[in-house]
């Protein structure tokens, strides 16, 4: 049987790594290829990512623009559609954000309220308690006799 340590590279063959700092003869002694003086020949030396060799960099040079802090502020608000509730509820129960985070439909941290939306058709009498109602839902929940009450948090 085989082991790991006994595997080959037979793909290609094997490159001969040039050994630097062992003298003039090699090709790559004395300073070793780092130049000379300067952070670059210093051991432990790394360049920053956006350094520029002293020049000023480009994100200096380019304007600030905006209000970059806007996600930050932004409330998320959790949309579900009618038939998204006509699959998750029964007949007599009633849709808030409580019982919509005991099935796992939302997620306390996306809470910014709730949005009912038409999409899909509701046969089932459930009491409905959201943020807010689309106007094509709150038609087809008039329409079928549904209750429904806009909450405010």
């Amino acid at each position: 049987m085989i082991q790991l340590h006994q595997l080959e590279n037979t793909s290609r063959p094997k490159k001969k790594v040039q050994r630097i700092g062992r003298g003039v003869g090699s090709g790559r002694g004395k300073t070793a290829g780092r130049g000379h003086k300067g952070d670059g020949s210093r051991s432990g030396y790394r360049r920053r990512y956006e350094y520029e060799g002293g020049q000023v960099p480009l994100f200096k040079k380019l304007p600030s623009r905006g209000f970059t802090r806007g996600r930050y502020y932004q409330t998320i608000i959790a949309s579900i559609n009618l038939g998204d509730i006509d699959k998750l509820y029964n007949n007599g129960e009633v849709v808030n954000f409580s019982t919509l985070l005991e099935k796992g439909f939302v997620t306390k941290s996306r809470f910014g309220g709730i949005k009912v939306l038409s999409g899909g058709e509701l046969s089932k009498k459930v009491t409905i308690e959201a943020h807010s109602f689309s106007k094509e839902a709150k038609r087809k929940l008039e329409a079928s006799s549904i209750s429904h009450k806009v909450v405010v948090s």
